[in-house]
């Protein structure tokens, strides 16, 4: 008897202990989601809601949850979605509620992009905008000498670009001021941006106030641990720049140079196409999480051109070649959802003889639909020799379908900007658009979060 008891008694135990591992497992497990939808229906603890791309959800609700038919709401949920059921059925965590229920966002800004989730509260954003701050958003203006804050408080730019001599000297400490300062300003919370590729081209880490030493190239980092190496820089570079307050890197550089005497060669992999795409795939891949921004550069490749900061560049390749060996590193970090690549100033002449990549739509058409891009496109800095002498440029640029233009002299910028539009050359909903894709990244990012709180 006695020994049934004592097997009765182990059984219990060995469920009572399974079930509280499986109990912790599911706890450790449970990663939460968000996701921006609008309210369907909302009747006793159950609601339909509707995502952007048109599918429906149902999500169980306890008595607090408040939202009406047509409120766009910022749910946050945990469980796997069923794409083969009609109604998806998810677990409700928490919801953030918008009171407008006009911002549904017009058909023509829905792309089902990769900031797609956020576009409800970017267009509500977008709304309370005057036409100056819209323009503005759209501007990654360098860091200016002085009163950065009061040009910066007045302009409301989309960011600041820094360069070495901006942190030349400071601590730790005095840069975190100088970028708090400088976001307290700001209604939007601006894009802080340097060029932190490794190698030559360092802003911060050769201050050793900042850095105890500088950030190796990617030729380096290959050389040393091959794409194990070059992941943990990237994480070591992201936590380095988030705790300054930077929040976008304009690298890596996936440019695929074959030649050593190439003007880029050296702040490449140097290494072949392949390789140059898995060092792409690597680096987006680690900075997700990091709180940094990376920006694939230099579209649609640099190739073994001169340096377009001091003169114009024309590649004579065919589309085949470019096609074959530039644009497969871009598509792997796309694939790897970068958010950003940066556009250069290089004239392709087999496919637009006629402007630079920066100002080119052909060149743009085939970031868009041949590598289904859906983040943002950035200038090179429109200050350099290869650009800055093209009237109207930063007009051009918008009309070529650039996002985010990298300028020095933002007052040249505003003005081409407001002249197009008074001579109706462009028009206010292509602001518009451009300010409301600005927008959805920054939430993406996590850099606005007033309609989130």
């Amino acid at each position: 008897m006695n020994k049934k008891i004592v097997l009765f008694s182990s059984f219990v135990l060995f469920i009572l202990i399974s079930c509280s591992i499986v109990y912790f497992f599911n706890q450790k497990q449970t990663s939460y989601q968000e996701m921006a939808v609008t309210v369907l229906s909302n009747k006793d603890n159950y609601i339909l809601v509707q995502d952007s791309n048109n599918i429906i959800y149902n999500l169980e609700t306890d008595e607090t949850f408040k939202a009406n038919v047509g409120d766009n709401i910022l749910v946050k949920y945990t469980g796997l979605i069923d794409q083969n059921k009609n109604f998806k059925s998810i677990d409700l965590v928490s919801y953030i509620k918008n009171e407008d229920k006009t911002s549904n966002v017009p058909s023509e800004f829905n792309d089902n992009g990769i900031f797609s989730d956020y576009y409800p509260l970017a267009y509500q954003k977008l709304k309370t905008m005057s036409l100056d701050e819209k323009i503005n958003q759209l501007l990654l203006v360098r860091y200016p000498d002085s009163s950065g804050d009061k040009i910066l408080k007045e302009k409301q730019f989309g960011g600041y670009i820094f360069f070495a001599k901006d942190f030349k000297n400071k601590t730790s400490d005095q840069v975190k001021k100088m970028i708090s300062s400088l976001q307290s300003v700001s209604k939007i919370p601006i894009l802080t941006a340097v060029d932190e590729e490794g190698g030559s081209v360092v802003r911060i880490s050769n201050n050793k106030n900042l850095a105890k030493s500088k950030f190796l190239s990617p030729q380096e980092l290959y050389a040393l641990g091959e794409f194990e190496a070059i992941r943990q820089d990237t994480i070591q570079k992201s936590a380095l720049l988030s705790s300054l307050g930077i929040n976008l890197n304009l690298a890596p550089v996936v440019d695929v140079s074959t030649s050593s005497k190439a003007y880029m060669y050296p702040r490449t992999l140097g290494e072949n196409t392949d390789l140059t795409s898995q060092y792409a795939k690597t680096v987006i891949e680690a900075s997700h999480g990091g709180n940094v921004s990376y920006t694939l550069k230099h579209f649609p490749g640099y190739g073994n051109n001169d340096d377009t900061h001091i003169n114009s560049a024309t590649d004579e390749r065919s589309f085949d070649e470019i096609k074959n060996q530039d644009l497969p590193p871009f598509k792997a970090g796309i694939d790897a959802l970068a958010e950003a690549v940066l556009v250069n100033h290089n004239t392709f002449k087999n496919i637009d003889k006629d402007n630079p990549a920066t100002l080119s739509a052909s060149i743009h058409n085939i970031l868009r639909k041949d590598l289904n891009f859906t983040g943002i496109t950035i200038t090179d800095d429109m200050s350099m020799d290869a650009v800055s002498s093209i009237p109207n440029a930063s007009l051009k640029a918008i009309m070529a379908g650039n996002d985010l233009i990298i300028t020095t002299d933002y007052e040249k910028s505003i003005k081409e900007i407001k002249q197009g539009l008074n001579d109706a050359t462009i028009s206010e909903e292509l602001i518009d658009k451009l300010a409301f894709r600005i927008l959805a990244w920054k939430y993406y990012k996590g850099l606005i979060i007033d309609n989130q709180k």
